[in-house]
């Protein structure tokens, strides 16, 4: 019980603090790196063209189904299996109505089961999936691994908390929030800070391009 009021107090305090200033930093860092004024005539919208580039590259690439199908497909079933359990899940409504004083609906028991489950096989598949081939092996970094092992451990400490007796419960689910917490303070320094900064790059490029007259 020390180490789950731990983590739910003091611990979730400082992983809080390091996740916000963390991103913080990092949106200041691009910020101060700026870009160079285009002094160059513009030959059509760069703002239009901005935001058909976020709509158009959010959508799935013809040239990786054909030829990378598993990666696209776990790759869509990890993200959105993880933030439905992340927002649907009754208790994480709860902990968000204490935080924020309101809440909404949740999704029922079995289908937060499922969807952890195919988010858990969706994630292993992508890590065996990089580890045999050969290209993606080779590009691999640390942070790459790193990144992979954080995201994974909530969603299976979760699941393991409601369904498996390995440990006491009250054990596990301190495990879970700790779990939880360890991806908030790696999250804004790692390539895990693309999920904030994905739609502002993708703006970015297709704003320059869309004001040389580039058709993406």
């Amino acid at each position: 019980m020390e180490f789950l009021n731990w983590v739910r107090g003091p611990g979730l305090e400082y992983a809080t603090v390091i996740f916000l200033v963390g991103i913080f930093m990092r949106f200041i860092e691009m910020w101060l790196i700026g870009r160079k004024p285009d002094l160059s005539r513009p030959r059509a919208s760069a703002s239009r063209a901005g935001w058909r580039a976020v709509w158009r590259r959010s959508l799935p690439s013809e040239g990786l189904m054909k030829n990378s199908p598993l990666v696209l497909i776990a790759g869509y079933v990890f993200h959105i299996g993880f933030l439905l359990v992340l927002l649907f899940f009754i208790p994480h409504i709860q902990f968000f109505k204490d935080v924020l004083g309101f809440g909404w609906a949740g999704l029922p028991s079995p289908v937060i089961d499922f969807l952890s489950i195919l988010t858990i096989a969706a994630l292993v598949a992508l890590l065996v999936h990089r580890l045999i081939d050969p290209v993606r092996r080779f590009l691999s970094t640390s942070q790459d691994y790193i990144a992979w092992v954080v995201t994974t451990l909530p969603v299976v400490t979760g699941y393991m908390a409601m369904h498996m007796d390995v440990v006491p419960y009250t054990t596990m689910l301190a495990l879970h929030i700790l779990s939880v917490e360890i991806l908030m303070v790696v999250f804004p320094f790692t390539k895990l800070m693309h999920a904030f900064t994905f739609a502002v790059s993708r703006y970015y490029n297709g704003a320059a391009m869309g004001r040389k007259g580039v058709q993406l």
